[in-house]
């Protein structure tokens, strides 16, 4: 699903409302995902993602050349998973795998 006007992120909410509605279990690589109601999410945090961004613009700002820059990858991803949305679905979430979850949605 893509749109000119808004970005994709900005359907989350309506993406994880219908999949339980046809009782699909959803993913996504953004962690904000299981708390719009998606069974699991896996990924960078946005949020981190968003304040290393913030170190490439003051490099730039203070005269470095954009392609002396490292090209970096997150280290950290989450895992988040929504114990609401599994019930509904009528799935039965690991206790491992619970174990490792960042977050839990209940």
């Amino acid at each position: 699903m893509e749109s000119r006007s808004r970005p994709r992120f900005a359907y989350r909410s309506r993406i994880a409302a219908l999949a339980l509605m046809h009782r699909i279990p959803s993913f996504a690589t953004s962690p904000d995902f299981a708390g719009e109601g998606g069974l699991l999410a896996y990924g960078a945090s946005r949020r981190r993602l968003f304040i290393r961004s913030a170190y490439y613009v003051k490099r730039i700002l203070e005269g470095a050349r954009a392609s002396d820059l490292p090209v970096e990858q997150p280290t950290r991803v989450e895992l988040w998973i929504n114990v609401r949305t599994a019930k509904a679905l009528k799935l039965v979430v690991p206790t491992t795998l619970l174990a490792q979850a960042d977050q839990i949605i209940e």
